[in-house]
Parts: C-alpha cells; structure tokens; sequence
C-alpha cells in the first residue's frame, strides 16, 4: 500500500475515487464536475487530499480542509472526505488514510481534526473512535443552504 499527499498527477485516479464517493452519498455520477473541483482544490492548494494506491490501483483517499480557531488562534483540519472502495475495506486503508490526517495535524501543529458523519454511519463511527476521536456533546451545529444558482 501506497499513501502520498496527491497533485495534479494523480488527478485521474482522485476523480475516479472521488465520483465513487459521492455516489455512496447518493449524488449523481459527475465526472467533469468532480474532476474541475479536484483540479481547482489541487491548483488553490486550499485543500490537503491523501490517496492510497494498492499494488498500483487507487483504492481511497482523505480530504481536508484548514480552519482556525480564533478562541485559541490556532489551525484545525475538518476531515470532509473519506472514502474507501469496497474491494479494498477492510484492509486497514481507512486507518492508514486517519493517521496521515494525523500526522498532517501533527506537522502543522493544528489543534486538532474535526469530522462529521452520518447517524447510521455506523462502522465509521466505530473506527473514528477506536482511533481515539470523541464524539463531541458540547455543541450544536448549524447549517444553512444558499442558492448559488447551482440549486441547494
């Protein structure tokens, strides 16, 4: 198994994994639009993305995004993206993918990495807190959807 910060050149193979994932969230296959939004967060650098390759496929990759805090004016990383293909789960790709994640926060003194996920997510749910994330009962969150004239 290979893991590496991505670029351009593994474009391809990110938009690939990335189409995959979003039809796990149920969206509709879009490979143009997934390949331009890779391409532009790889060019801005406004995003870190891992990909694992295995025996030269890829097989899953992390997203993730810097925030700040400014309570305690530090950098956290929100984990938006993970996914791995269902050929190669439960072969430890998730976790490998975590623990780069990890590192990253650890390399960029961040405060730490928050994640979301769904309630009947279960097995993520499950390996997020064998890894040692908690989940958080102090806060609600709020969200609000604006139409940007591509619909909600």
């Amino acid at each position: 198994m290979n893991i590496h910060q991505a670029t351009i050149n593994d474009l391809d193979s990110l938009t690939e994994l990335f189409d995959f994932y979003r039809l796990f969230y149920k969206q509709e296959s879009d490979l143009n639009g997934a390949r331009a939004f890779l391409e532009e967060r790889l060019i801005k650098k406004d995003s870190v993305i891992f990909i694992t390759y295995d025996d030269g496929e890829p097989v899953g990759f992390t997203q993730l995004f810097p925030s700040f805090s400014s309570v305690s004016m530090q950098k956290s990383w929100v984990l938006n993206d993970l996914y791995v293909k269902e050929t190669a789960r439960r072969k430890g790709v998730a976790t490998e993918l975590i623990n780069k994640a990890i590192g990253l926060a650890e390399e960029t003194k961040a405060k730490g990495i928050l994640l979301e996920t769904g309630k009947e997510n279960v097995k993520a749910q499950k390996l997020y807190e064998t890894i040692g994330f908690t989940k958080d009962s102090n806060y609600y969150y709020y969200y609000s959807l604006y139409d940007n004239g591509n619909g909600f």
